[in-house]
């Protein structure tokens, strides 16, 4: 095979003496392998393409065998796992396409940019699949407020995210923000979008038809992103600030164009293939394109449109450069492809064709510089069963008893101190930075438990969350997990919809921890557990490994985004009180339950034992009998019991409505654990009063518990526990401290 390498780039020889591919994270075994692959010992290009497309972000090496446990098929499963996004049927020849990704170790080390194109990048993999993007979503994770460092990635963090999407013109509609100090030196950063698909519109990755040309569509290539795949596939050290040009930076009006020029091309019907340019860039589009359609691709390096001078093979290839696409149509539709994207005024260049060789083949200045089996790629990267064991901790939080912390005697002052918790106050200073209503579909605003934006020509509308809670998966993975699907079922339940599927992010330490893939087996076993059970398959998803400080790994945090359809707008309900009067329904029952808690992380300063119990049958039958009862106009509003637990839903329900309430609890628990136990499966409702008894026995018939404690009244929330006074305080009073409390950080 005839090669060219510059200068400036180590030959064959080098890259085995110096052993130059471990720089790009290739074991000694797999750089074997890869040999073996070739006949021959690859050139820098060959194994810069190796190194990335075999790293952990793009290959998924480490996490595969745990992926394969997730229930991935429905009945309205449209499109699963192995495309840019899922897909699911919500009727009338409509879908929705959804999927999260993440952005943490760009935004570790430049907030602003990570963060933006993590946005970018995850709205292209929804219109790429032919949807129209309708709704972002986040799920962030940042240390303790107190710390300089930290202020700034959570201040930059939030800037970039309303940044890419205020300016492209895609409402952030809904996410969380959580905080904690396992979380310090590597924030999580997590982005998902939402979007709407006719049937007939679904498009897929796929480089069909040998002889076809393959476009490039999008801005020049330049340096910025090379190895960023590899970049997110280890752990971040002090040195990781020196690969801050490894970050790419984002242009949200270019982004739109792109777009929009796509989705009329894909409206023409002559698209064979398109795929994002995401990690990986050039590489990875090209190389998943030819694998899924059992073909080859010859991709012609001079064509790529370059913005900075002498960019050799390995840095055209490896470039992240963003806004970028690559699609395929037959020959008789180049001039109508090239037609649009010249009125749109964006770059589209014939860079390749498709071969039945089953190779990819790179050639620049008329030599051919790399020649590599697409198989070997894609589909042949190692796979590794990591080993697994039982941390120390996990066994000795079985003998913590976290019923036996002192009494809280003023519950008054501890649900101010919860609500001024920042895991647990307002986010309005982070979601007023962001444009939430453009396009006029969002129908309930961030704040509630879930957003949801509105089907145009329709009575439908989709509900929308990220959830998931650390210190539970922490404590307790495989419950951890199972909480995390269960709280976003709970969330689109209580706005008034129906669970479709999930998409999930699954972020982890370093996997070659024993302790830390433990914690990835049990967390997984949980997830899947709870799909299967809520008829929630996982239709797409990220894998984010490898998140360190130099205090260890983070809270094993999976992330699950869950999207629900709401049959008719009639049915969508917020959490806020609606009316003086309204009877107010605790649904479900409340157990000592501490363990991963708010109250005891903020009061007693400790994060110990093991999370609240999930029994997922309890759990289905409430979700069935509160969407009934919803759905029946039994209901006035809907929360979903989780940080903080009763005193801090009531609470909210009160902010939220504006409105006072008087609450009786009768319990077997001292004060402290009925108001602030975190026992999961609970809602609570309001209702008029009108219709309290037939809510009351809708649920009965559901087999959910349930017990009237109070009403909405006055200005005040008063809470008695078993006839004594336990809380007292002008709702304004608690709204400041739920309000002020990040901003005050922020100051």
């Amino acid at each position: 095979m005839a090669q060219q390498l510059t200068a400036k780039e180590p030959t064959p020889q080098q890259i085995v003496e110096q052993k130059l591919y471990k720089q790009m994270g290739v074991t000694d075994q797999e750089f074997e392998q890869i040999c073996g692959f070739l006949g021959r010992q690859p050139n820098y290009t060959e194994i810069g393409v190796f190194s990335v497309m075999w790293s952990e972000h793009c290959s998924y090496k480490n996490s595969k065998p745990l992926l394969r446990r997730f229930p991935v098929d429905g009945p309205r499963v449209l499109m699963g796992p192995g495309e840019g996004a899922g897909i699911v049927d919500i009727g009338d020849n409509q879908a929705v396409c959804f999927k999260i990704e993440s952005h943490n170790h760009p935004s570790a080390i430049e907030p602003y940019q990570g963060a933006a194109t993590g946005v970018g990048g995850i709205i292209r993999d929804i219109f790429s699949m032919g949807a129209r993007p309708v709704a972002l979503l986040n799920s962030l994770r940042f240390g303790r407020l107190e710390n300089d460092r930290v202020r700034y990635l959570f201040e930059h963090v939030v800037s970039g995210i309303a940044g890419y999407g205020n300016c492209i013109g895609i409402p952030t509609v809904a996410g969380e923000v959580m905080f904690d100090e396992s979380y310090e030196g590597n924030p999580l950063v997590n982005a998902m979008c939402v979007g709407l698909i006719d049937h007939d519109k679904i498009q897929r990755g796929v480089a069909k038809g040998v002889g076809n040309p393959v476009f490039y569509v999008g801005p020049a290539t330049g340096r910025d992103g090379i190895h960023g795949a590899t970049f997110a596939s280890e752990e971040l050290t002090a040195e990781s600030e020196a690969k801050r040009p490894a970050v790419q930076v984002g242009d949200p009006f270019m982004e739109k164009l792109v777009m929009e020029a796509c989705l009329e091309l894909i409206d023409t019907g002559i698209v064979l293939g398109i795929q994002d340019m995401g990690a990986a860039g050039l590489t990875c589009s090209s190389a998943e394109m030819a694998s899924k359609a059992g073909n080859g691709l010859e991709l012609y390096l001079d064509e790529v449109p370059q913005r900075e001078e002498g960019m050799t093979p390995y840095e055209m290839m490896l470039s992240e450069s963003q806004e970028r696409m690559l699609f395929v149509v037959e020959p008789k539709d180049e001039a109508q492809a090239l037609e649009i994207f010249e009125r749109w005024g964006i770059i589209c260049a014939k860079v390749g064709k498709v071969t039945d060789d089953g190779r990819l083949r790179l050639f620049h200045q008329g030599e051919q510089v790399a020649d590599m089996p697409v198989t070997a790629l894609v589909d042949e990267c190692p796979v590794y069963n990591k080993p697994s064991s039982e941390p120390a901790y996990y066994a000795a939080g079985a003998s913590v008893d976290t019923t036996a912390y002192p009494e809280v005697a003023n519950l008054t002052a501890a649900l101010e101190q919860v609500l001024a918790s920042p895991t647990v106050a307002s986010k309005e200073w982070v979601y007023n930075q962001y444009d939430f209503m453009v396009r006029t579909n969002t129908a309930v605003q961030p704040g509630s438990d879930a957003a949801v934006v509105t089907i145009d020509g329709t009575r439908k509308a989709l509900a929308m969350t990220t959830d998931c809670n650390g210190r539970y998966v922490h404590l307790d993975p495989e419950v951890g997990g199972k909480i995390a699907v269960a709280e976003a079922a709970r969330n689109i339940v209580c706005s008034g919809a129906e669970p479709l599927a999930i998409t999930d992010n699954l972020n982890f330490g370093n996997p070659e921890k024993p302790e830390v893939f433990w914690q990835m087996e049990k967390a997984v076993d949980g997830m899947a557990e709870a799909c299967r059970y809520l008829d929630t398959p996982v239709i797409g998803g990220n894998v984010s490994l490898y998140n360190e400080n130099s205090k260890g790994a983070i809270y094993p945090t999976p992330v699950v985004g869950m999207v629900g359809l709401v049959r008719d707008i009639d049915h969508i309900t917020t959490q806020g009180f609606k009316s003086e009067g309204d009877v107010i329904v605790l649904v479900g029952e409340t157990k000592a339950e501490l363990g991963g808690s708010e109250l005891q992380k903020v009061v007693h300063g400790v994060v110990e034992g093991r999370p609240p119990a999930l029994d997922l049958e309890t759990e289905k039958k409430l979700l069935g009998g509160v969407l009934a009862a919803i759905q029946q106009g039994l209901v006035a509003s809907a929360h979903d019991l989780s940080e903080g637990g009763l005193a801090v839903a009531l609470a909210e329900s009160c902010i939220s409505g504006k409105l006072g309430a008087q609450v009786a609890v009768t319990s077997e628990l001292r004060a402290d654990l009925a108001l602030f136990s975190e026992s999961q499966s609970r809602i609570l409702l309001s209702a008029k009063p009108e219709q309290a008894a037939k809510l009351q026995a809708l649920l009965g018939e559901h087999g959910v518990p349930h017990a009237v404690i109070g009403n909405v009244q006055g200005k005040d929330l008063e809470i008695n526990v078993n006839g004594k006074p336990a809380v007292s305080a002008p709702v304004l009073q608690l709204e400041k401290v739920w309000k002020d409390a990040i901003p005050c950080l922020m100051k």
